[in-house]
């Protein structure tokens, strides 16, 4: 069988997520990993015998891009891999009218250069978007409340870390149940910075204006990270004419490894799709997965 190969765009925390399970995917092989000039020497004594480098080309035939990359970063670096006849596959996270702007720009030029273009695959958005479109259907008419954490947010750290005057920083996302969080803040100011300044600029990102936010200034964030994180999505509806049906899935996770499985996952995918760019949501359950088509129906129904 010939392995698909993939190479992975960034290596940071969820880069090292996609590595591992492509590692465990007997279908696929790591062609290598690309990332910015000054961070290749770093990434190649922690890969040992991958190729590391700034441009994709030296690393031959790929299949697919895993772009484990900023989400900020998703609109402007996923064209240049599918310009390249290569297909893409991302986790952005921003929910709402961005997230669909970039669908609906990606899949122009998907399907303008006959490639596939995954968008947010990673668990929310991502899986948990499968999970609401199944408790819908099996409860149409209801409230569906999804409850993060506590735990850390790949997203909204990655966000805080690139505004001025941050050195360092780490996000956790804390439950207030019904839907609700509050986002808890820890920043390693840069010298020079002024702290007030810099929380009035994160408080007004748009991963943070929605919410409750409390920030803190502490001089080490090594010492507080965890990368676990849970979500319990809970919908209470409507099945017919009959109330009351309760539904409740829950998560308890590590975040980057979970984000990375679901990325190769969709990799896997792309490779079943016509040209265009998809969400988790208008692809078969079963192009997910590897193996045999009627094994799995067998397994799984």
């Amino acid at each position: 069988m010939q392995k698909t190969r993939i190479a992975i765009v960034g290596f940071g925390q969820v880069g090292r997520g996609v590595l591992e399970a492509i590692q465990e995917s007997p279908d696929m092989e790591v062609a290598g990993i690309v990332e910015l000039p000054h961070m290749i020497e770093t990434v190649k004594e922690k890969v040992k015998n991958i190729s590391v480098t700034d441009d994709i080309k030296k690393l031959g035939k790929i299949d697919v891009a895993i772009l484990a990359i900023g989400s900020r970063e998703v609109p402007k670096i996923a064209p240049l891999y599918l310009q390249k006849g290569i297909n893409t596959v991302d986790a952005y996270d921003i929910h709402g009218d961005s997230l669909m702007r970039a669908h609906e720009d990606l899949d122009k030029i998907a399907k303008k250069y006959n490639v596939v273009s995954i968008i947010s695959a990673g668990w929310d958005p991502g899986s948990d978007s499968i999970i609401r479109v199944v408790l819908e259907m099996i409860a149409p008419k209801g409230i569906t409340y999804v409850n993060f954490g506590p735990g850390m947010s790949m997203g909204h750290t990655v966000a805080v870390k690139a505004i001025e005057g941050v050195d360092d920083a780490i996000s956790l996302t804390i439950p207030k149940n019904i839907g609700m969080h509050e986002r808890i803040v820890y920043i390693k100011l840069k010298e020079g910075y002024d702290f007030k300044k810099v929380v009035n600029v994160i408080k007004n990102d748009p991963y943070f204006i929605h919410d409750e936010v409390h920030i803190f200034n502490v001089d080490n964030i090594k010492n507080l990270i965890d990368m676990g994180h849970s979500v319990r999505i809970e919908r209470k509806g409507v099945s017919g004419r009959t109330h009351n049906q309760r539904i409740e899935y829950i998560m308890s996770i590590t975040n980057p490894a979970v984000t990375g499985q679901v990325m190769v996952s969709a990799a896997r995918a792309s490779l079943k799709q016509k040209p265009g760019c998809y969400s988790l949501l208008e692809i078969p359950p079963l192009d997910f997965l590897h193996g045999n088509k009627q094994e799995l129906l067998s397994r799984l129904i």
